[in-house]
């Protein structure tokens, strides 16, 4: 996949990929107001989706229509797997134990973790 997408376009790919396939004027009504882009900006931010092979278009009738060429699934995973790699030599107990240590994790974010790791233990 590879297909490397920044912040801003990662907000449009998330309207996208809940509401696909959907129009530019779509997109710009679901987005509007939230960051203060110009729909023109959105308009921007499509186009490079679309260079970079993260969106297909097609022309319906005066408009076009977007879906989405990455699943949100696989992005999310390989997104994961390189900020592990980059921060925490690719391993998640690092990334675990650093949260520990800054006191990052609450109560609550503890318990979550345990009984997903249970889930997990148990599933096998």
């Amino acid at each position: 996949m590879s297909v490397k997408i920044s912040e801003a376009e990662f907000e449009i790919m998330d309207v996208i990929w809940a509401n696909a396939p959907i129009s530019t004027n779509e997109v710009i009504e679901k987005i509007d107001g939230k960051n203060g882009w110009s729909p023109k900006t959105i308009q921007t931010l499509l186009s490079r989706l679309v260079k970079k092979g993260a969106l297909g278009v097609t022309k319906r009738s005066r408009e076009f229509v977007y879906s989405p060429l990455v699943d949100k699934k696989d992005y999310v995973f390989e997104e994961s797997e390189s900020f592990l790699h980059k921060f925490y030599n690719g391993t998640l107990n690092s990334m675990v134990m650093n949260f520990i240590e800054q006191d990052k994790l609450t109560d609550s974010d503890i318990e979550e973790l345990k009984k997903m790791l249970d889930k997990r233990k148990n599933g096998r």
